[in-house]
């Protein structure tokens, strides 16, 4: 039943693990880019800006529903698209219905962070911007075309660079299983480079899970592309962590998609988990059952 007092949610709301007690202001619907050949987050939706008034509402429920609550995050999936006039309402409104919040997250595409200026990036964090999560997917470029993303491997690059140079912490979700056939290990080993070229605070990787309907799904169907195995799976991700190096910060591949679950802080932890990857993929590691993944 519809609660009343409940938040203005428009469709199926996604948030990195992360934020699973942080508010959640959704200002905006769907995604601005939409194409991902893996994604169905938000294909029943029209990316959009929410009305202020919606959000301003919310916001008000939110200081008499989740006082104390220090971390928020805006949704939907490509919120930093917004344009500065729009974010320079929406950080002093949070400041000002909730004065204990002290860190927003929101996710972003690499043109999303490219359209923000450097000064415009560090006002963002002076008012309270803590973090972007930047949804990279692949170093790999003929990986990017295949499943449509919208920037290039430099692109994406130069997009990370500018969230660290304005002092935002950067976390960047990599996608395991879904280079085209043959590219497995290219594609592990160049996105490996790629976030070493970016220096993140934090990765995300994850495992894809093939949903209904997307191209990918049908492209499986097809026989176009196929799904990696498990072990498959292990040597992609063994690749991508052997060609990591992180200054510091924590290499994660502990989500309900993957078989292995690792938290690996960099860089002192990754020789134990490339052994950890290595027993896995000979047998001497029991995996996460199948019936146990999940998005």
């Amino acid at each position: 039943m519809w609660n009343p007092d409940s938040l203005d949610y428009e469709g199926a709301i996604y948030r990195p693990p992360s934020e699973a007690r942080s508010i959640i202001l959704q200002a905006t619907v769907g995604c601005s880019h939409n194409s991902c050949t893996f994604c169905t987050s938000f294909t029943d939706k029209r990316f959009r800006i929410k009305e202020r008034t919606i959000v301003e509402k919310d916001l008000q429920k939110a200081a008499r529903l989740y006082s104390g609550v220090k971390r928020l995050f805006v949704a939907d999936g490509d919120a930093l698209i917004m344009p500065m006039e729009h974010w320079r309402w929406l950080l002093p409104a949070i400041r000002e219905y909730l004065p204990w919040v002290e860190r927003v997250g929101v996710y972003a595409t690499g043109r999303a962070i490219r359209k923000k200026t450097s000064e415009e990036l560090i006002w963002l964090r002076e008012n309270g911007l803590g973090i972007i999560y930047l949804g990279g997917e692949s170093g790999d470029q003929q990986t990017l075309a295949y499943v449509r993303k919208e920037s290039t491997v430099e692109q994406q690059i130069e997009a990370g660079h500018r969230v660290k140079a304005a002092g935002i912490e950067l976390s960047v979700t990599v996608l395991l299983g879904i280079a085209p056939r043959g590219r497995s290990l290219d594609h592990g080993r160049q996105t490996g480079q790629m976030l070493t070229a970016m220096d993140p605070d934090y990765v995300g990787a994850l495992s894809v899970i093939l949903c209904a309907g997307t191209e990918l799904e049908k492209l499986v169907r097809q026989g176009e592309h196929q799904l990696l195995t498990p072990v498959e799976l292990l040597m992609e991700l063994r690749e991508m962590l052997a060609h990591t190096e992180l200054s510091q910060g924590l290499f994660m591949a502990n989500h309900a998609s993957n078989y292995l679950p690792l938290k690996v802080e960099m860089p002192q932890g990754k020789t134990r988990a490339l052994a950890l990857l290595d027993a896995a993929i000979h047998g001497q590691v029991n995996l996460r059952p199948e019936s146990s993944r999940a998005l």
